[in-house]
């Protein structure tokens, strides 16, 4: 770990520095000197929750808890930061489900329109073979009440004619002859 050499280690600063001047006092650990071990990012020893090293706009090390002013005030404008780029990405999240939910409304709007067109388009033939079947039923009807009329027509014309030659053969009363011809005109 000693090894580690920090980026702004110059020969220079080896000659103010004594290794042995922490057992004097006592036995310090090595992040107790900033200077030696400046951290990439902020460091938390153990056992120590408000005790963790950041980096000043100065760029020199400092205890948070010496910072209590800026700290919070840094704090809270970290959480505004942080806050502003997540409703941001929500905001850009909801512009997009929005506009995906549009297009799909697009989207069936537009294939309904298409299944509207097909429904009126079949509606129209329908409707057009019904008036057409309707019209060929009236002509069928009005030509079976005129056959029916013609039918009826004959059928008098015939009886007619049957009772003409009956009435022919009445100087020659016949029993049988008038019962034959009874039998015919009924059949």
């Amino acid at each position: 770990m000693l090894s580690t050499i920090p980026a702004d280690f110059s020969p220079g600063s080896l000659v103010d520095y004594d290794p042995f001047l922490g057992f004097e006092s006592g036995f310090t650990l090595p992040w107790d000197y900033p200077e030696l071990f400046p951290p990439t990012q902020s460091i938390e020893p153990a056992g120590s929750g408000s005790g963790s090293y950041e980096t000043n706009q100065n760029g020199s090390n400092s205890n948070s808890s010496l910072d209590e002013p800026d700290q919070p005030l840094s704090v809270i404008e970290e959480r505004k930061r942080r806050r502003m780029i997540s409703n941001r990405e929500s905001a850009r999240r909801s512009r997009m489900r929005k506009q995906k939910h549009l297009e799909n409304v697009r989207n069936q709007v537009n294939r309904l329109r298409v299944e509207n067109r097909e429904l009126n388009n079949r509606l129209r033939f329908v409707l057009y073979h019904c008036h057409s079947v309707r019209t060929e039923n009236d002509r069928l009807r009005s030509e079976h009440s005129m056959l029916r009329q013609k039918l009826s027509d004959i059928r008098q014309i015939l009886l007619f004619k049957q009772l003409q030659q009956f009435s022919s053969a009445w100087p020659c009363y016949n029993v049988t002859a008038m019962s034959e011809q009874t039998s015919s005109l009924i059949t």
